[in-house]
């Protein structure tokens, strides 16, 4: 059992030694967003859902066979606790792990993981190119348009959010909420300034 407590920082610096891609630094900072914005909501640990968020690709850029799996190998080189282990590979349940997501911070990671991503895509078609101006309805739209943003697992999401007892509409304005002040990190600032710097 390891005594270590992950900050904010050292979760930043093991998502840079293993990843360099833009694209999957962005959604980290987005998920990590969200989560925080999730943390205040339920009121829970911001710095551990901050961190949980940073890290839960971490495996993905350079072992995205091994997605979920090679994380484990990579948390225990740096003595990461088991609990922040656990709750990263929940979110791969039922997609390349079996490990359900149990707790209300597993939970909220498998429900908006997905969901920053049709967010983001949706936020990327708009004139603005904004998160700032975009609304729950027209994320709705997309998200029930199969072609917009394939990639995007629709049950995923829609199963995450029954697990946190939210109807898909809610999450949605949610998440979208959790993103928009980190709108300049996660590339999504656009041609608006924020209302509220």
């Amino acid at each position: 059992m390891t005594d270590f407590i992950p900050t904010r920082n050292d979760a930043f610096s093991l998502l840079q030694k293993y990843n360099q891609k833009p694209g999957l630094i962005r959604h980290a900072l987005a998920v990590e967003a969200v989560m925080a914005h999730f943390s205040k909501k339920f009121g829970e640990d911001e710095e551990k859902w901050r961190v949980i968020g940073l890290v839960h690709d971490l495996d993905y850029e350079q072992f995205p066979e091994e997605h979920c799996h090679k994380c484990v190998e990579l948390f225990k080189a740096h003595d990461w606790p088991e609990d922040y282990i656990r709750a990263v590979i929940s979110h791969g349940w039922g997609i390349c792990t079996d490990v359900e997501p149990k707790t209300p911070l597993e939970k909220t990671l498998y429900a908006i993981d997905e969901l920053t991503g049709l967010v983001a895509s949706a936020a990327l078609v708009r004139p603005s190119k904004s998160i700032l101006d975009i609304k729950t309805k027209s994320v709705k739209k997309k998200f029930k348009d199969k072609a917009f943003a394939a990639g995007v697992d629709r049950e995923v999401i829609k199963k995450g959010a029954a697990m946190l007892d939210m109807e898909l509409s809610d999450l949605i304005t949610e998440v979208i909420a959790g993103m928009q002040p980190a709108a300049e990190k996660i590339g999504l600032k656009g041609d608006l300034q924020p209302s509220n710097p």
